[in-house]
């Protein structure tokens, strides 16, 4: 049975989801957080790194982090490296997460992401096939940092960086995408938590994260 049919009559595979890489991407100087990494903003107690890292641990064969200041993240149990195309923002950071990979698949996701979930990685899976990318649309906006990409993007997203500053979007336009929408992915994620994201002191006290003390 094809896994995504699987997984619509409530059968998901539980196993690892081999030849993936699980990315954690952390980005530069967090302005707008007041300089504090991102990565490290605590939920019940711990960072969000250490619980996105885990469950990357548990799901795939390998794991990194993207961050253009390594020190914050070298002792989370990853490899870290650095944007190849520096000044790129998040595109930047995709790409890196896609040429360091040593597997032909990245789940790529943004360090601010709390609540990212085992069954919302499994349900984004199940979709692959031969697609390039896998991402959900939900509130009308695609997700491209809770995405699988394929390394099969690396040349696009290569051309398109050297050669202006394209978005996450304009990347997952050039490439085959296959959209996850809403409704299928509200079956298991009703109201989008494992999407919520923190940019500003603001939207991190409404998700209940705190900052770490030893980065305040």
């Amino acid at each position: 049975m094809d896994a995504a049919l699987r997984y619509a009559r409530g059968v998901p595979d539980t196993g690892p989801i081999h030849d993936c890489t699980g990315a954690l991407v952390a980005g530069g100087r967090a302005a707008r957080m007041g300089g504090i990494p991102k990565g490290l903003l605590r939920i019940d107690g711990e960072p969000i790194a250490v619980r996105t890292l885990r469950l990357f641990g548990a799901l795939f064969d390998d794991a990194l982090v993207v961050a253009n200041d390594p020190a914050p993240y070298a002792g989370l149990g990853a490899r870290v490296v650095g944007d190849l195309l520096p000044g790129k923002g998040a595109p930047g950071g995709l790409h890196a997460a896609l040429a360091s990979a040593r597997t032909g698949w990245v789940f790529a996701a943004a360090c601010d992401m709390p609540f990212v979930s085992e069954a919302g990685v499994r349900l984004l899976a199940a979709h692959r096939g031969d697609a390039d990318a896998v991402m959900v649309r939900f509130g009308g906006r695609l997700e491209p940092l809770h995405a699988f990409w394929s390394r099969r993007c690396l040349p696009v997203l290569e051309r398109l960086l050297r050669d202006g500053d394209p978005s996450l979007r304009d990347l997952a336009a050039a490439v085959r995408c296959r959209i996850v929408d809403e409704p299928e992915w509200r079956a298991i994620d009703p109201g989008g938590r494992a999407l919520a994201n923190a940019n500003t002191p603001e939207e991190a006290a409404r998700l209940g994260l705190a900052a770490d003390a030893a980065s305040a």
